[in-house]
């Protein structure tokens, strides 16, 4: 299967002689420039929907319940990534999928602000889940083209600096989707907010049907694309993708308790309770920070193994926020976390895309996102359960997790490498 993803992606990005060496560089750059581009703005708009229908229901004399649930309309679809990620698989142009599915994102969204206050809750419940059930292929999806753009076979230092800026854009999508929502939402209205995120999708739309023509991986033969089970259970026999699986959800039930403890710790570190939005801001900054390094000093290594070396690089950051005495020194762990946590995160990128077979990588990678959010969602309600025994109590428990998963990971590739040369 990998011979067969090199030759139909060497077909994709053969160019005529005339164009050289600089003619591909620079299309390939130019496809880089649009990838940044048309995943900036998706992220961006699935960023901050949430923060954007909150805000919606709580300023308009809306309980905190029916935000809460309107909220969860559109976050919980994500997990259905994996049942809607085969058609990006088995489309002869996976760019007319994820393209429909921003316009989707963008319409729905749109008629679940437009309808609330005006239609019964449940009417805008379900646009608001319709768009939800776009997210992945806004995420997970866009990053499933990045390997076509980089070309096959790229240098080390090239593909990784490219999964370096697909980090970037989470981390924008992150801080400046939420950001852009409570400006807005303060200049003119929260629903003026969702408008400009369902804007944005829109304008995705029009940058992913920018990106490069990749050759589909089935060559035509439609039955060799997996199933999400048959993925799924590819996954769990794959060594690399299994670790890969449960050191994200791991990491990211671990860092889901930080703006839960945030809240927490400034009771502790004698502050007031709205400085918590500080903390959370600085793992923010620093995760966007970290993007950056990435983009400027690639990874280089084996991707499993750096994933191993950079989840205790988060461990470390765990550890500073749960000992840190004072607040100055909270905000720089927040941060550091951060940092460290988009390097972690690059490390993921990067395993996904050199181990996935080429047949099934717009499913891994919706997979691992969809297995990431579930996990992030039990860290909350675990950070949230645990901050009442003691504050520091979920980041002990989060980075006690994480070693624990470090060392499994560990072991296992051991036994694996003692086993082939057995069979060998």
């Amino acid at each position: 299967m990998g011979e067969q993803h090199i030759s139909s992606t060497r077909r994709v990005w053969e160019v005529p002689p005339s164009l050289g060496k600089g003619g591909r560089e620079g299309r390939r750059g130019n496809g880089l420039a649009r990838y940044v581009a048309a995943a900036a703005l998706a992220r961006t708009a699935d960023g901050g929907a949430v923060v954007a229908v909150v805000l919606l229901v709580t300023s308009s004399g809306g309980s905190g319940t029916l935000a809460g649930v309107l909220g969860a309309c559109i976050t919980a679809p994500h997990l259905l990534g994996p049942f809607v990620a085969r058609p990006l698989d088995l489309a002869r142009d996976g760019r007319k999928v994820i393209a429909a599915a921003c316009l989707l994102y963008a319409t729905a969204l749109a008629a679940g602000v437009l309808t609330y206050g005006h239609a019964p809750a449940v009417v805008t419940g379900l646009s608001l889940a319709a768009a939800g059930t776009c997210g992945p292929l806004l995420t997970g999806g866009i990053s499933s083209r990045l390997p076509a753009i980089v070309g096959p076979r790229p240098r080390l230092r090239t593909q990784r600096r490219a999964q370096g800026w697909d980090v970037a854009t989470y981390g924008i999508g992150g801080t400046v989707g939420p950001s852009l929502v409570a400006a807005l939402s303060g200049w003119v209205s929260p629903t003026a907010a969702a408008l400009a995120l369902a804007v944005g999708a829109g304008a995705a739309a029009g940058a992913v049907l920018l990106l490069p023509f990749t050759a589909p991986p089935h060559d035509g033969d439609r039955s060799a694309i997996l199933k999400p089970g048959a993925t799924l259970a590819l996954i769990a026999r794959t060594g690399p993708l299994r670790r890969t699986v449960y050191l994200t959800m791991i990491v990211a039930l671990s860092v889901a308790a930080l703006p839960i403890t945030a809240v927490h710790m400034t009771k502790i570190l004698g502050v007031e309770p709205a400085t918590a939005a500080v903390l959370t801001a600085a793992y923010g900054l620093g995760n966007l920070t970290g993007s950056i390094a990435v983009m400027a000093f690639p990874l280089t290594g084996d991707p499993d193994r750096l994933m191993r070396r950079l989840a205790l690089g988060v461990v470390a950051g765990l550890l500073t926020v749960a000992a840190s005495p004072a607040f100055t020194v909270t905000v720089s762990a927040y941060a550091l976390t951060g940092i460290l946590n988009a390097f972690f995160f690059a490390s993921t990128l990067a395993a996904r895309t050199e181990y996935a077979p080429s047949g099934a990588r717009g499913q891994v990678f919706i997979w691992v996102a969809a297995l990431k959010i579930t996990s992030g969602s039990a860290g909350t309600a675990l950070a949230g359960s645990l901050t009442g025994v003691t504050v520091q109590l979920p980041l002990v428990v989060g980075l006690l997790a994480v070693c624990a998963a470090v060392v499994a990971a560990t072991v296992e590739t051991r036994f694996g490498r003692a086993d082939e040369k057995r069979r060998a």
